[in-house]
């Protein structure tokens, strides 16, 4: 198992699932690391809600199917009640579309139930060290759906020496303090450029400016 870095406080995380066997799995998994800290458990979408405005996690674990519900139709509801809480997605269904929607919905990691319970304690990790995390066999299909590639070659050609540069570090999963620590810049500077480059390679955010660098070879997939 590989640990959570040591913090001042443990990653505070609610489990979102309609199985309460799962659950307790889940659970118990975490409960391995003294660093994880299960502040919740729900089973429908409401009951979701309710506890993330109330326990305010850091991590959401969430299932896609719960009992008759779209897990993935939360995720913006989720993001606005608890803007700085990260959603982990964790689902047994292989199908492309749902995982398109997850990235297109926010999600900031992806993990396929049947894999081993330590790549969840992984996706953890990446996630509140700022990266992303997808199953491996599902990032190709998801990346090739999210962006069709046909103007990312003249659209990385718009960008200047130093937007290649800060689009590489937020492939690679830094955050503005630390693109602007090793760039030697501002992080006001950062962010200006960053408006710059969401407009130049059209994306709205950071999860698919990070595809965006992946798919061109400016970063390489964090896994």
């Amino acid at each position: 198992m590989m640990p959570i870095p040591t913090q001042t406080s443990p990653v505070r995380i609610l489990v979102v699932d309609d199985h309460a066997m799962f659950r307790e799995g889940i659970k118990l998994l975490l409960q391995r690391d003294p660093q994880l800290l299960v502040v919740g458990e729900a089973s429908t979408p409401q009951e979701a809600l309710d506890l993330a405005t109330r326990e305010l996690p850091e991590i959401v674990l969430l299932d896609i199917d719960l009992a008759g519900y779209n897990g993935l139709d939360i995720i913006e509801s989720l993001q606005a009640s608890v803007p700085d809480s990260d959603i982990i997605v964790l689902t047994g269904v292989r199908d492309e579309g749902l995982q398109t929607r997850a990235l297109r919905s926010g999600a900031k990691g992806f993990v396929q139930k049947d894999q081993h319970g330590d790549l969840v304690l992984r996706a953890i990790q990446k996630v509140r060290d700022g990266e992303i995390w997808f199953d491996r066999g599902a990032i190709g299909a998801a990346v090739t759906r999210l962006i069709s590639g046909d103007d990312e070659q003249s659209q990385l050609a718009t960008l200047t020496p130093r937007e290649r540069d800060i689009t590489r570090l937020v492939g690679e999963g830094l955050k503005n303090d630390a693109i602007a620590e090793r760039l030697y810049i501002s992080e006001k500077t950062v962010r200006n450029h960053l408006t710059v480059v969401f407009d130049k390679v059209g994306v709205r955010d950071r999860l698919h400016l990070a595809i965006f660098a992946y798919r061109r070879g400016l970063a390489k997939l964090p896994f």
